[in-house]
């Protein structure tokens, strides 16, 4: 077949050139890591790291850019349509491929198919979050709240859809409360409106929360994960608190647009775990309230895959859309 096709040979040849010389350079030139939230959330810490450790390796420079809004979708459209060369990167939490996807028709990307996944980089729970202007104590008092005046009471989140509404969706529809969803462009800009009480209820990730939980302006009354936090070990889980396993993550994860070369996603992998097996990238994590998860491609798939299994029916059942 070679030998009538010489033109063919010759393309494949010069492809197979080009794709090696290409990863064998790697990087010769800045690096963008694209985060579809607003600067000083949990992203936006993780990336600066990764992004320090990367400059060290790699002798390049490594941006990160906060493009906020459309629900996460502006960012991760703009990093499926860049060319794939490895030169621009998403970082963002898991509901953008996971979640987000079922609460639209119009979402203008497959999470399967238009990204090629490098690694999980860190995960770790929810904390469920109270403005002290409210003026109580305890879950229970929440709740009891709540179903005094059914809607009156809002929680903020991060994005329609994501991880944060649909906990606290889980969690009104256990307990059997209806509750005022307030989306933001992030869970930067909606931290303030829960200090200040105007929006007094949150599920927030431990780096967004930061010193506002030890302030006592914020207070914390449970943990989503199974087990307790490490840096609120006195916090109950809501598993403790009468809902049976109930577990909810935050976990980020890096991405490159699909078709770039195996090469460069491996360069990058084996970069990201390196760094991640070292104790100063698990205290910096810590630090921001995660904790290091390297994974494989294929471990990112996997938990695409899963979280769509179990949330889809949770989002059809409270209707949730952001069409």
């Amino acid at each position: 077949m070679f030998r009538r096709c010489p033109k063919l040979v010759v393309r494949l040849v010069a492809a197979l050139a080009f794709f090696t010389g290409a990863a064998h350079a790697y990087p010769d030139k800045p690096i963008r890591i694209i985060i579809p939230y607003a600067p000083g959330g949990g992203a936006d810490g993780v990336s600066r790291l990764l992004a320090q450790r990367l400059e060290k390796s790699f002798g390049q420079p490594v941006l990160v850019e906060s493009r906020a809004g459309g629900n996460t979708v502006i960012a991760a459209q703009a990093v499926a349509r860049a060319a794939p060369d490895g030169y621009t990167l998403l970082m963002t939490g898991g509901s953008t491929m996971s979640l987000i996807p079922l609460t639209s028709k119009k979402v203008p990307y497959d999470p399967l198919a238009d990204f090629a996944p490098i690694s999980i980089l860190s995960k770790g729970p929810y904390l469920l979050c109270v403005s002290a202007e409210l003026g109580v104590n305890t879950l229970d008092e929440v709740l009891a709240l709540a179903r005094a005046k059914p809607g009156a009471l809002s929680y903020a989140s991060n994005a329609i859809g994501g991880s944060a509404h649909l906990g606290m969706e889980l969690l009104a529809q256990r307990a059997k409360v209806q509750l005022n969803h307030v989306p933001y462009k992030g869970f930067a800009p909606a931290i303030g409106d829960v200090v200040s009480g105007r929006t007094p209820l949150a599920m927030l990730d431990q780096a967004t929360l930061g010193g506002f939980g030890k302030s006592g302006r914020i207070k914390v009354l449970a943990a989503t994960s199974l087990t307790r936090s490490s840096m609120y070990p006195d916090v109950p889980t809501l598993a403790e608190l009468g809902f049976p396993g109930y577990e909810l993550e935050t976990w980020f994860a890096l991405y490159a647009p699909a078709g770039t070369p195996d090469s460069i996603i491996e360069k990058l992998g084996a970069e990201v775990r390196a760094w991640l097996s070292t104790p100063e990238a698990q205290q910096a994590l810590n630090a921001l309230g995660q904790e290091a998860a390297a994974s494989t491609p294929e471990a990112v798939r996997d938990r695409i895959k899963s979280e769509q299994q179990s949330y889809g029916p949770l989002i059809e059942a409270a209707k949730i859309s952001t069409d």
